[in-house]
């Protein structure tokens, strides 16, 4: 995955900070917008998840700072519900004007009620994904209540919200209600996902009832089973893009994907260092996935480990062997299973006769058969699986050569 960092100026000359994700072929098949939620911003740990899992599936993800709000320039008072349409609908028109025109929105609370509002308005969205919404624009207004009073005596005044300081003055608190959402999204006639937690406290789970009520098909409803209003917990906001992702291929055209260039090698991996602690994306030239470190070691686990995928060579190559040779001797070899662990492990411990005693690198393989077989078909399966290729690779001297590209 590659980041971009963007200023994008709105129809006020006020600049948004955005960051454009591209998958790791840096050639999106589609573009989407995220608009994150009330008073947060686009470094929300869940909208950086959720925009990394719309890149595994061919996304170009756009997700920026409203005015006000992140590294946004302007005012949190200028922020008001009708500026964040209007943002994205600047955001839209940056991308129709740089790269390609956007064909999914993606809003997360107050951005969700943001993306319907501006789906309803733009012919190039194709699609729209909402998490936690509010079924009204209004329902912000208990966050900031005990400020209403004082900005109807003084103009404006400064409010706490979620334990930061915010001025708000008489524009930004109307502005509210001043959007009829139901009957936007009763209008709307695009697909409609709506991802709800059903115990979010902060937005609760009949919004999601009422918006799906108002709404046509195609539409569809993802209960987030206990996750939280800002998905705090990182597997959460992952499964939510991963959602989306496989949700919306089925209203958009299928495309090629051209990849990465491995510049004539096997594969390519690249870890952005700035956005990412350990997560990286591995690409051959017709497949990716994903590498990461557990949360143990401080890692996001968002993917298997380097010794996993080590580990998953070795397995994946003793089965495949044991595939070839059973079916050339005509064996009843129905299914097999590979079990692989890593670890290290003393040479005394091994019963290994060394001049030197020594940890070493251990790879413990357990197999399964399935199928009517013998005793010495089983035995002469378990000598077959020690000569698969990368069995033999493991266990030979191995040379690798680093170059500087």
């Amino acid at each position: 995955m590659r980041n971009e960092k963007l200023h994008i100026e709105n129809k006020k000359g006020i600049k948004l900070q955005a960051y454009l994700e591209l998958p790791a072929n840096q050639n999106p098949n589609y573009f989407a917008v995220f608009a994150h939620c009330f008073t947060c911003s686009s470094t929300l740990s869940a909208v950086k998840n959720i925009s990394r899992s719309l890149t595994n599936h061919g996304f170009g993800v756009l997700r920026f700072d409203f005015t006000g709000l992140g590294r946004s320039e302007g005012e949190f008072a200028d922020s008001h519900f009708s500026a964040n349409v209007y943002d994205l609908i600047a955001v839209n028109d940056y991308l129709i004007e740089h790269y390609k025109a956007p064909s999914l929105l993606v809003g997360h609370s107050l951005g969700g009620a943001a993306v319907l509002v501006v789906a309803s308005k733009l012919d190039n969205i194709k699609a729209v994904a909402t998490i936690g919404a509010p079924s009204t624009v209004g329902h912000v207004k208990h966050l900031f209540s005990h400020g209403l009073e004082q900005v109807k005596e003084k103009g404006e005044v400064e409010v706490n919200i979620g334990g930061r300081p915010f001025k708000i003055n008489e524009e930004f608190v109307a502005d509210f209600d001043k959007t009829d959402l139901p009957a936007i999204v009763k209008s709307l006639r695009k697909p409609l996902l709506i991802l709800h937690s059903p115990i979010d406290t902060i937005v609760g789970v009949k919004n999601a009832h009422e918006l799906y009520h108002n709404a046509h098909h195609p539409k569809s409803f993802v209960s987030l089973d206990n996750a939280d209003h800002l998905l705090s917990n990182a597997p959460d906001s992952s499964y939510v893009g991963d959602m989306i992702g496989t949700w919306v291929k089925r209203y958009f055209e299928p495309q090629d994907n051209k990849m990465l260039d491995t510049g004539g090698e096997q594969l390519v991996a690249h870890l952005n260092l700035k956005e990412d602690k350990f997560t990286t994306t591995i690409q051959t030239s017709k497949h990716s996935f994903i590498a990461d470190e557990p949360t143990s070691v401080g890692g996001d686990d968002f993917g298997p480990s380097p010794y996993d995928f080590l580990s998953a060579g070795l397995a994946a190559c003793t089965v495949m062997t044991l595939k070839l040779y059973a079916e050339r001797k005509k064996w009843d070899l129905q299914e097999v299973f590979a079990h692989i662990t890593y670890s290290k492990k003393h040479s005394d411990d091994l019963m290994l006769d060394v001049d030197k005693p020594k940890r070493m690198d251990h790879l413990l393989k357990k197999l399964t058969f399935i199928g009517n077989l013998d005793e010495s078909q089983r035995q002469r399966l378990k000598e077959i699986a020690s000569k698969c290729p990368v069995h033999k690779t493991l266990q030979s001297e191995v040379i690798i050569d680093t170059e500087l590209i």
